[in-house]
């Protein structure tokens, strides 16, 4: 794994909200990257040779550390994934309202491939 952190930041709008991109890190095939949130709740990238494996389970791991994934579009029809602390729930109904953006509901037969 290889850190480099800018020295000056890159700054961007999202909506109404700055964004500052503060630098990059570089994984190794089958690497991962745990980020802590709260101290306890954790999520996991993983470098793979085909792509990355971006999120851990949904439906079992994000569920463990207390948080919930949602699929969202934007006004462009631009979809994105969103974990969410389910702590935090109002707050990201509020961010949702701010931005122009839509929760697309997980399919009613999702449970036949569980």
């Amino acid at each position: 794994m290889k850190i480099k952190l800018k020295k000056k930041f890159r700054k961007y709008k999202v909506g109404n909200i700055t964004i500052n991109d503060c630098g990059n890190i570089f994984l190794k095939n089958n690497e991962q990257l745990t980020f802590i949130h709260n101290k306890k709740q954790e999520y996991d990238v993983c470098k793979k040779p085909w792509g990355f494996y971006a999120t851990p389970s949904i439906n079992y791991r994000l569920k463990k550390n207390n948080f919930s994934t949602f699929i969202i579009i934007n006004k462009e029809k631009r979809f994105g994934i969103h974990i969410v602390d389910n702590k935090k729930k109002k707050y990201h109904k509020k961010y949702l309202k701010s931005q122009s953006l839509k929760i697309i509901r997980w399919p009613k037969n999702l449970k036949q491939y569980l």
